[in-house]
Formats: structure tokens, C-alpha cells, sequence
């Protein structure tokens, strides 16, 4: 506790983080430009809460997937359940695991410009130079997909002259990285980059019964390659592809509780992604200029685990006080995403009057194949929806230090469903999401805002035929958010100072719930069901603050908080483990937290360089317990993490040796409750947790030119 207290006392704020360098550290005054927004706005410009991550940092922290880095973030969180954190929450909003439903993402991901939404395992790190999170709806910018907010992942762009960069890093539990950058012109007008790493890891789970380490192992390729091609001064294009194989494995759950388990069938989280954009920026006119965005996804998904975490004759090796049962879930999907986006923007400076109009489509088809032992058949589902919208923005110059922004998007979605069980449905669903911010620029350049954003989930459908008929379809939830913010800099520019208040009034919340079926007769071993369902209300507020502090030439420190309550309203539950449905008698949701939402989230570090080659990197991290479902009461557990880098560098080599999680803290990063899986208990309800990294100690060096 002595350490949460000093976390909470120096977390004033968070990182744009700062890197050691051969040299001065990296100026606080230099600009940091969030490429999500429309005008690609300078950090200290933008009204709305984000942290900007640039790619020194995600070197700095070994990080070959966003996972790592999130924590970074004030109010920011991510589910496992799966061989990586690939789904987000901001402010408590997101979803935590996906099976037979469709995803309808609450927080929005683009990779270079690729929508990725509900695809995290694709949040490779490779070569990506910023990592921006926008907090509160996107509504305008985003619309249907950024309810809670958006995550925009850009890599390295072309460079002028011919360069390269080459790193590889090796740790404990197998693990080995290499990752290789080349980037350079083709001629005058032209430029291209490449980027390629391969990522192993054994992992960190022991499988008893097969008597190996590496059932729950990393198989990680990324291949990322860009052109940028500029055939007339008033023209840019910009072409991005990218390629993904992944194929990890996924033992993830122990009947004990522990890194060791007995599954006799380990599961595997595969992905094998071909993704690609094409940007165009043409100056058309001397008032404004053309951005035309055409992406495209095509994502083969395969995620499968062995349900009763254990092995065929279990009760042999065990006493048991019920029978052992096996069975194999696996979920087969293809994701299909094609989106463009085209708009115009005036051609004004920051303080002029300002405009952005638009119009967005997507056509997305997700289809899924279950194989599981307990059903006769596969099962068989398509879901195609189509979202079509026009948006606009238009800033007004109030007064000389004042500005008004306005925006607002109209979205339409038709959606179309389909599955092997007979199940026919086709919602469609007009939405609306919009800001409106108050903007005060002080005579020092601070920017002092107030903001009312308004932003929206779309509705979808249960696949299950389980779900009673009411509830196989549920609305589109929609949020208001106000906040209140302060971007300054203080003490001559050395301290980057971003603070906001927040408050958010969520209606049809969108929530997960679960019925859980015996396999057989009238008892468990059981049969879960997932499926969506709309609560009446939600609220939550909170506080997130950031900064950095350039002490000295050889010492800089970042901080954050976030602070966050977050509370469902007037919500009766049926599917809780403590409810009673066939007497009527709900459990009362009123008043409890919303599923991970920590009260409190600390980021705290700093860097020491004590000569032009050698630096030290310290840094701390800490979370409250949250609640990891609204189906029952199981919640984690507050940890403080500590890291540690230590390195030399010259201006081309970068030797490092350092360590994450030094305490050897156990993080669970999934939990469920309400269910048994152990025969030798007699399935006896109880909960079980899937666990983070260890403490993880390597070595890295990298070569650049």
C-alpha cells in the first residue's frame, strides 16, 4: 500500500513517453500530432482526452503487442481469454471475449488507416512510430464502432534518404524476436518502407499431462510495407498493406488455479490477416483539399480451447465425486471489411473558421463455423451489415482566444442474419453522434475546453437458439459524454501538463450475460452460452490527468492517473448466478460497478541518463480490483507492477539488458464464476482466472543506419 500511495501522490499525469537517447532527451515542447483526427491536430490542440505512445517507448518496453503498453493510458483496459489482451475497455465500456455472436466493437482500432475493430490480436507492434487513444465517443469521427472510444496504431512512414533498422531480443521462456525496417526513395516522387518481425515465445503455462511448457506458446508474424507516391506537388498517395500470420496457442485455465494445467487437447488463438489502404490527399482548390480512404480486411480467425481443461480418464488418475467429461469448442471466422471514407477540409489555419463534410461507407461479412463436440452438427452463421453516413465539422472563431467546435454524423445500418439452426433476422437501425466543444486558448497557448459528445453502438442479434426469443435481438446503445479539460505546459515548457473531468450517461447499455446449461441430465458438467442483452442504464465519471517533466539534460519522468466510477442504474439481472429466473426474483445490478472499470489506474517513470551512452529506465504501474463480468461477482485482484531497462547506446547501437513484472506479480487478466469444471470436486461452483506474464527478464540490442 506504501507504494499505491507514492503512485497516487506523483501520478499527476501520463506519457506522450519519453526516450533515452545518445544525446539530449526528446524536447516536451516538440509537437505530437494525432493523425486520427480530421485535421490531424497538434496533442495540445485537441479537445478530448488522449495519450499519444510514440514507438521509442514500445522499444523501451520490449513490446511486440499493444497489450504491453495499454497501462500507459489512464483509464484504459483490456480482457484476455484468449493468447493475447485483444479486447479493449476505455472508461469501462468495451467487450471482454467473443464466441458464437457477432462483435459489434465499443472501441474502434485502425492500423495505418485499416479498420480492425474487434480484430485486437492484429495490434502488432511492428515499426509503429504512434499509438493514439482517444477516450470518449468518436461519434463524428468514428460513428458506430468508437462508443468508448478509438485506438490508432500508425507505423513509419518513407523516408528521404535510405535507412534500416534491425533488433533482436531474447528472454526467458524461449522467447526470441527479431524485427528489420528498410526504408528509402525509389526516385524523385516515390518512396517505400518495409518492415518484418517474427516473434516466439514458449509462454507461460506448464501442461502436466503432456509434460511440456509450451502449449500456450507466441507464433507471431507481421509484414508491413508502404508507398508513398507524390506525382504532383497538389497531390499524395499513400498506399499501406499488411500481412499477419499468427499461430499461438491457447491453455490458458487451470482447475487449480495455477500456470499448470492437464488439458489433454490445448487450445490455439490463430489469425492469418491480408490487409490494405489506399490514402489520397489532393489539394484541390486553393480553399480546401480532398482525403479519400479506401481500406480493405480479409481476416481468417481460428480460436478453439479444450473445455474441460483436463484429459480422457481423468478420474483414473484422480479421485473424483463426479464423472469427467471431454469436449474440443472451436470457433472458425472470416472477417470481411472493405470501408471508404471521403471528405473535404478547408484549408484554414487554427485560429480561422474551419469546416470538414464527409461521407463514409462499409460493407462488412462475418462468418462463423462451430465445431464443438457437443453438437450434432457444426454450426453455421452469416452476418453481412452495411453502414452508410455523412458527417461535417465546422470550427468558429468566437473571439480572439475562443472557439466554437461543432460536428455531427448521421449513420444508417441494414444488417442481415443467417444461420444452420434456421434463425432469420434483418435489423436495421438510423443512429446519430455528434460533439460540440467550447475551446479557450490562454495567452501562454494553454487550451482550456469543455466538451458534449454524443456517441452509439449498434444493435445486433444472439446467435444462440438457446436465448429466449425476446432477447435474440438487442438495441443500440448510445452515451452522452461532458468533460471538462486543461492542456498546458509549465515551468519554461518543461512540464506537459493534460488533465480532464469526465462524466458519462450511458442509455440500453449493452452487456454480456451468459446461460449455462447441463450437458447432460440435470447437473453440471454444463454448457455455457454467451449472448448480449441491453441493461437500462449506466453511469460513470471519473478524473484522468498526464504529464511529463523534463527535470534535466539526464532525467526525465512521466506520471498518470485515472480515476473512475463507473455504475450501472436501475438494472434487474436474470442471468446472474444469484438470480432465481424460474421464481421471477432478479439480482439487483443497481449501484454496482460495471465490469472492468478499476477505480484507479497508475502509471509512474522515469528516465536517468548519466553519461551520453549509458541510461536507465524505471518504471511502475498500478490497477484497483474491478469486477470481470456482470453475470457474477468475481473480481481480480490490485497489483502494482515494476519494470526495469537498463542500456547503452551510441548513435547506431542500442544494448540493452532489462526486466518486466520484477516482483513476479500473478495479474489475472480474465476471470470467470458461476460454474464448476472439476469432477473431483463435484463441479462445485467456484471461480477460475487466467494469469498475465511472469516476471520476464531479456536481452536486446538493435542497429540502426
Amino acid at each position: 500500500m506504501k507504494t499505491l500511495s507514492l503512485l497516487a501522490a506523483l501520478s499527476l499525469t501520463v506519457p506522450h513517453a519519453v526516450s533515452a537517447q545518445a544525446g539530449p532527451p526528446l524536447r516536451i515542447g516538440d509537437p505530437i500530432v494525432v493523425t486520427a483526427d480530421f485535421r490531424q491536430l497538434g496533442l495540445f490542440d485537441l479537445s478530448g482526452s488522449a495519450t499519444v505512445i510514440d514507438g521509442e517507448t514500445l522499444r523501451q518496453r520490449s513490446a511486440s503487442h499493444i497489450d504491453r503498453v495499454l497501462n500507459l493510458a489512464p483509464n484504459v483496459n483490456f480482457a484476455a481469454g484468449a493468447s493475447r489482451g485483444r479486447f479493449f475497455q476505455i472508461r469501462g465500456i468495451g467487450e471482454r471475449s467473443q464466441f458464437v455472436e457477432p462483435m459489434n466493437a465499443s472501441v474502434g482500432l485502425l492500423v495505418d488507416g485499416i479498420d480492425m475493430s474487434g480484430i485486437g490480436g492484429a495490434a502488432t507492434t511492428l515499426d509503429i512510430e504512434q499509438v493514439e487513444v482517444l477516450r470518449g465517443p468518436q461519434g463524428t469521427l468514428f460513428g458506430a464502432n468508437a462508443l468508448a472510444g478509438m485506438i490508432n496504431m500508425v507505423s513509419g512512414s518513407p523516408t528521404d534518404v535510405f535507412t534500416g533498422r534491425f533488433e533482436t531480443r531474447v528472454a526467458e521462456h524461449g522467447t526470441r524476436t527479431f524485427e528489420g525496417v528498410l526504408s528509402g526513395p525509389v526516385s524523385d516522387t516515390l518512396g517505400y518502407r518495409v518492415a518484418y518481425s517474427n516473434h516466439k515465445s514458449d509462454g507461460y503455462q506448464n501442461n502436466a499431462f503432456l509434460g511440456v511448457g509450451d502449449t500456450a506458446d507466441f507464433d507471431e508474424q507481421t509484414l508491413r510495407t508502404k508507398l508513398s507516391w507524390q506525382p504532383h506537388e497538389d497531390l499524395n498517395v499513400d498506399l499501406t498493406g499488411l500481412y499477419l500470420d499468427v499461430d499461438n496457442g491457447f491453455d490458458g485455465f487451470s482447475l487449480d488455479n495455477t500456470r499448470t494445467t492437464f488439458s489433454d487437447q490445448p487450445g490455439h488463438d490463430r489469425q492469418e490477416t491480408l490487409a490494405g489502404s489506399a490514402r489520397v490527399n489532393w489539394k484541390a482548390h486553393d480553399a480546401f483539399s480532398v482525403e479519400a480512404l479506401l481500406s480493405h480486411t480479409d481476416a481468417d480467425l481460428e480460436y478453439g480451447f479444450d473445455e474441460d481443461w483436463s484429459f480422457v480418464d481423468f478420474c483414473d488418475a484422480f479421485d473424483c465425486l463426479a464423472p469427467a467429461f471431454s469436449s474440443f469448442d472451436n470457433y472458425i471466422r472470416d472477417n470481411r471489411n472493405t470501408t471508404l471514407d471521403l471528405r473535404m477540409i478547408s484549408d484554414t489555419g487554427r485560429d480561422e473558421a474551419g469546416w470538414v463534410v464527409g461521407a463514409y461507407y462499409r460493407d462488412q461479412t462475418q462468418e462463423l463455423r462451430r465445431v464443438y463436440t457437443f453438437l450434432p452438427e457444426d454450426f453455421l452463421r452469416d452476418y453481412d451489415t452495411e453502414n452508410r453516413a455523412v458527417y461535417g465539422q465546422f470550427d468558429l472563431p468566437l473571439a480572439r482566444r475562443m472557439k466554437l467546435v461543432a460536428g455531427l454524423r448521421y449513420e444508417q445500418r441494414d444488417a442481415d442474419y443467417v444461420d444452420s439452426d434456421g434463425a432469420v433476422f434483418a435489423p436495421d437501425e438510423d443512429m446519430w453522434g455528434g460533439r460540440l466543444a467550447l475551446e479557450y486558448r490562454t495567452a501562454g497557448g494553454g487550451l482550456w475546453y469543455a466538451l458534449a459528445s454524443r456517441g452509439y453502438r449498434a444493435g445486433g442479434v444472439n446467435s444462440e437458439s438457446a436465448v429466449p426469443d425476446d432477447q435474440r435481438e438487442f438495441d443500440t446503445e448510445t452515451m452522452w459524454n461532458y468533460e471538462l479539460g486543461v492542456k498546458t505546459r509549465l515551468l519554461q515548457d518543461r512540464i506537459d501538463l493534460r488533465a480532464a473531468l469526465f462524466f458519462q450517461d450511458r442509455d440500453d447499455v449493452q452487456t454480456d450475460q451468459s446461460l449455462v446449461l447441463p450437458i447432460e441430465g440435470e447437473s453440471c458438467p454444463c454448457r455455457f452460452i454467451d449472448f448480449e442483452t441491453n441493461a437500462t442504464a449506466a453511469q460513470s465519471y471519473g478524473l484522468e490527468v498526464e504529464i511529463n517533466w523534463r527535470a534535466s539534460r539526464w532525467f526525465e519522468a512521466y506520471a498518470s492517473l485515472g480515476l473512475l466510477d463507473s455504475q450501472f442504474d436501475d438494472f434487474l439481472n436474470f442471468s446472474h448466478v444469484d438470480a432465481d429466473p424460474e421464481n421471477g426474483v432478479p439480482f439487483d445490478m443497481d449501484g454496482r460497478d460495471v465490469p472492468h472499470a478499476p477505480n484507479y489506474q497508475a502509471a509512474l517513470g522515469g528516465i536517468f541518463q548519466w553519461s551520453d551512452h549509458w541510461y536507465a529506465r524505471v518504471e511502475a504501474e498500478a490497477r484497483d480490483a474491478f469486477f470481470f463480468s456482470s453475470r457474477h461477482e468475481v473480481r481480480s485482484d490490485a497489483y502494482e507492477l515494476f519494470h526495469l531497462r537498463l542500456g547503452y547506446r551510441t548513435p547506431r547501437w542500442d544494448l540493452a539488458v532489462w526486466a518486466r513484472n520484477l516482483t513476479d506479480e500473478d495479474v489475472k487478466t480474465r476471470g470467470f464464476g458461476g460454474f464448476g469444471n472439476d469432477p473431483r470436486k463435484g463441479y462445485v461452483v467456484e471461480p477460475y482466472f487466467q494469469f498475465g506474464a511472469p516476471r520476464v527478464v531479456g536481452a536486446s540490442a538493435s542497429y540502426v543506419f
